[in-house]
């Protein structure tokens, strides 16, 4: 997944091998890697998007489960968050390929945007097969983070461990006590570039956590901020003054999409979406005095626990 992780696992069961454990977790992610990597030219992802179009594919019940829950995210956000968006993130320099010598042009935003659109998948479910009705790309790099810690977490529950924190990316979920016999608390960071500031922390334990913005993975070109995060309804980068979105949720996979769907919605409309559907979200906006905090109503008692 291009990205390091991180496990802390407090009173483990005796019976449980260290040596086996770490082994085990990194086939997990190794198998995430093998079914949803754009980088491994040889992934099941990227053989489905170098496959037939118009004809159902089998595909693997992992990748099925996301793309289940891609689509339904890009349903419940309008479009927001898409998972047919890679051609115009690599168009923009964030993915595989390097960024652009030149600013995009029109056109080719244009006829990149042709290419775009959930509404070109087909996913049938047990058995699990998916559909290209026209040749779009499936890119998982918004989701398969949160998918891989949620894999991490069930191979630690299945082993008897219910004390524990799994980080990949920056994206978490914990379950039980930290290592000093108390409930798991991790810092929000304020949306800067330079270093780990910590804007709030929270008390997380038994959910998961997940962070969108544009703070990190960026470039300037002309007096202009180009950021990571690409709005498919339009095929250019968020120019908002949202910079940052957490979300927390029962699962990582669910956290992760959800964030990068609010980061591109924008505060307003995003802070509506999760009022309306009662969603955990913690948003930092740009304004002259620095960054103005917007917890929704179901965030606020994550703060209430901290604060204790």
């Amino acid at each position: 997944m291009g990205t390091r992780y991180h496990i802390t696992v407090v009173n483990p069961p005796a019976a449980i091998d260290r040596a086996e454990l770490l082994a085990a977790v990194d086939e997990e992610l190794e198998a995430v890697n093998r079914e949803m990597s754009t980088y491994i030219p040889d992934s099941e992802l990227m053989r489905f998007n170098r496959g037939p179009v118009g004809e159902a594919v089998p595909v693997s019940r992992h990748l099925a489960e996301v793309v289940e829950l891609s689509l339904d995210i890009s349903q419940r956000s309008k479009g927001a968050f898409d998972i047919t968006v890679g051609p115009l993130v690599n168009l923009w320099g964030f993915g595989p390929r390097p960024e652009p010598e030149a600013t995009p042009s029109d056109t080719e935003i244009a006829a990149l945007l042709e290419t775009v659109g959930s509404d070109a998948l087909r996913l049938e479910r047990n058995p699990d097969r998916l559909t290209r009705k026209r040749p779009v790309e499936l890119d998982l790099s918004a989701i398969a983070k949160g998918h891989g810690v949620d894999r991490v977490a069930r191979l630690l529950e299945q082993r008897g461990i219910d004390n524990y924190l799994v980080e990949i990316g920056g994206e978490l979920r914990t379950l039980g006590m930290n290592p000093k016999g108390a409930k798991w608390r991790i810092g929000i960071e304020k949306p800067v570039a330079t270093g780990n500031v910590v804007q709030v922390p929270v008390e997380i334990s038994g959910f998961a956590m997940a962070t969108s913005g544009d703070y990190r993975n960026y470039y300037e070109r002309d007096g202009v901020r180009y950021a990571h995060s690409i709005d498919p309804r339009d095929g250019r980068p968020l120019q908002h003054r949202l910079a940052s979105v957490t979300v927390i949720a029962d699962s990582c996979a669910e956290a992760d999409g959800l964030a990068t769907a609010l980061n591109v919605m924008g505060a307003e409309a995003g802070l509506q979406l999760a009022e309306r559907e009662g969603l955990a979200v913690y948003m930092l906006v740009k304004s002259d005095e620095g960054f103005e905090p917007i917890a929704s109503t179901a965030f606020q008692p994550f703060l209430e626990r901290s604060a204790k």
